[in-house]
């Protein structure tokens, strides 16, 4: 896939995960969040708790995952930690990290908690 077809793909394929977790009632409140450790795709209120979730795009569901490193998820947890200074309970507030699994004609896997594992 060329840079800026990928690039697009992926903004679609947050779109997308983005309005499946509104309807289930857990409002996204940012989406492309950079802090100074990296960048996080979307995250949704769950009540008083959040949700950082990781968009992987590829042809499968499989392919989307392999593309998930260990460098990729430090950089979400840094991220994260950024991002929980502001909120009222910090770093106590209750955190989920799902990755959100996008294939080629767009069905979508969640992942829940799955830096857990």
């Amino acid at each position: 896939m060329s840079g800026s077809r990928s690039y697009y793909a992926g903004l679609a394929a947050e779109d997308q995960v983005a309005t499946l977790y509104g309807r289930s009632g857990r409002d996204v409140c940012a989406r492309r969040w950079r802090g100074s450790e990296g960048e996080i795709d979307l995250i949704a209120r769950d009540g008083d708790g959040l949700i950082f979730i990781e968009v992987k795009q590829s042809r499968t569901h499989a392919e989307a995952a392999e593309h998930l490193t260990r460098r990729q998820m430090d950089r979400i947890y840094g991220a994260a930690s950024e991002f929980l200074a502001g909120e009222p309970k910090g770093q106590l507030t209750d955190v989920r990290f799902d990755v959100a699994l996008v294939d080629a004609v767009g069905r979508i896997e969640i992942l829940e908690n799955a830096f857990a594992a």
